[in-house]
């Protein structure tokens, strides 16, 4: 490593097989785990979950997916059903493996997937060949590959032994976007906002600006100055601790001028709130979900949250989706079988517009009840496929029969 170190770095080969790197290769980065940036700070994984906006979205996205419920239905005529007696319900909806819920294994790979580029969990089967538990793979540990037809496979490193090849079916792989994380994407306008946070921790500490300043334009020299400013700056902090509202009276040629914030400090502040939008923009979360609330109303508030829902979270729930039918569920499997997240949670705030719509389009004819029913996972019921407007249709019952009056 001593010679050559600036044409060449060896990278840390898996099993007998080496790489060279070159140190102007991209890829070297990934190596390392660190991206630079133009701001000159260094974005990592680590160090971009230190800027709050960065954490909070992480945070949100993860944790959000982690929360929804997710279940394995099995088609039933025009309606579906929960297929509970299937392994692949428990893993979704119950436990991955007996330390980890279903919930936290997808915060954990949803996580991975928006620092790293991707979440790997392998699958371990039993029996014949049925999934039995979900274990999480460090991000660092695996390596997609891909055979000439264009099939992927996994190469894994364990933390102890040889490297491990596994098959697609045994990988669940969920991906960020392009397959690129978006800390690396967004990583100038993270490092921006690191320098920003960075400055301001600075400016509030130990170099901090004064309130105001003490000039005299007469200059004094010497001892005599020593001593005058000394008691000066005695005289101006016991002032500054006497709660008694006396005024401030300085010596004959002083003066005292307050410190205000110049229009770069205010500068600053926009900066600030421009990289929580950068930031926003980076992870596709509405800013005030990060709160930034400078501009959110209550009326632009409930839309925004509903274009997380359908702009930001169904993409990933859709990859779940995906990466839970392509590992546990067979071919044959699938074209019955169908892993769907619920969130009606997340439209409940929206309860009385969703209302609304499902009763004009049982109403226009458009939908039947149960196919209404089936949209909030509600089981189908008798007659419930009929298209009729309830609103309209007649009845052939009679007028009630009114007991006659008796008399006194």
């Amino acid at each position: 490593m001593r010679n050559g170190f600036g044409r060449v770095v060896k990278a840390l080969g898996f099993g007998s097989e080496q790489k060279s790197i070159s140190l102007s290769d991209p890829a070297i980065f990934d190596l390392f785990g660190v991206v630079p940036s133009a701001s000159g700070v260094t974005v990592s994984a680590t160090t971009a979950l230190r800027v709050p906006a960065v954490f909070q979205a992480v945070r949100l996205i993860s944790e959000t997916i982690g929360s929804l419920p997710c279940k394995l239905y099995r088609e039933a005529g025009d309606s579906k059903e929960a297929a509970k007696d299937r392994p692949g319900n428990r893993l979704v909806h119950n436990w991955a493996n007996p330390w980890t819920s279903a919930g936290q294994l997808r915060v954990d790979l949803t996580a991975d997937a928006l620092m790293h580029g991707a979440g790997y969990a392998q699958v371990v089967r039993v029996g014949s060949d049925q999934p039995a538990e979900l274990h999480r793979l460090a991000p660092g540990t695996v390596q997609p590959r891909f055979e000439d037809d264009g099939e992927p496979y996994y190469l894994v490193q364990p933390s102890k032994g040889r490297q491990v090849r596994l098959s697609y079916r045994d990988v669940l792989y969920v991906p960020a976007f392009g397959a690129t994380s978006p800390v690396t994407l967004g990583k100038d306008a993270i490092g921006v906002a690191m320098v920003l946070e960075r400055h301001a921790s600075k400016f509030f500490g130990s170099g901090a600006r004064p309130s105001g300043t003490l000039t005299n334009d007469k200059p004094q020299a010497g001892e005599t100055g020593a001593n005058t400013a000394a008691n000066l700056r005695k005289s101006w902090l016991r002032w500054q601790s006497d709660a008694s509202g006396e005024p401030l009276i300085l010596p004959d040629g002083w003066k005292y001028d307050a410190q205000t914030m110049p229009s770069t400090d205010a500068q600053f502040i926009e900066n600030r709130l421009e990289q929580i939008n950068e930031i926003a923009r980076i992870f596709g979360v509405p800013p005030h979900m990060l709160y930034q609330l400078e501009r959110a109303t209550w009326s632009n508030a409930e839309q925004m949250a509903a274009s997380f829902l359908q702009l930001c979270l169904r993409p990933w729930l859709d990859r779940w989706q995906d990466a839970y039918a392509t590992v546990l569920l067979t071919e044959d499997e699938q074209d019955d079988l169908y892993f769907e997240f619920v969130i009606d949670d997340l439209q409940r705030a929206d309860a009385a517009g969703r209302a609304e719509i499902f009763g004009k389009l049982v109403a226009m004819r458009a939908m039947t009840p149960n196919e209404v029913r089936a949209a909030m996972n509600l089981p189908a019921i008798e007659g419930g496929d009929e298209l009729a407007n309830p609103y309209t249709t007649t009845t052939t019952t009679g007028p009630a029969t009114v007991p006659a009056r008796k008399e006194a």
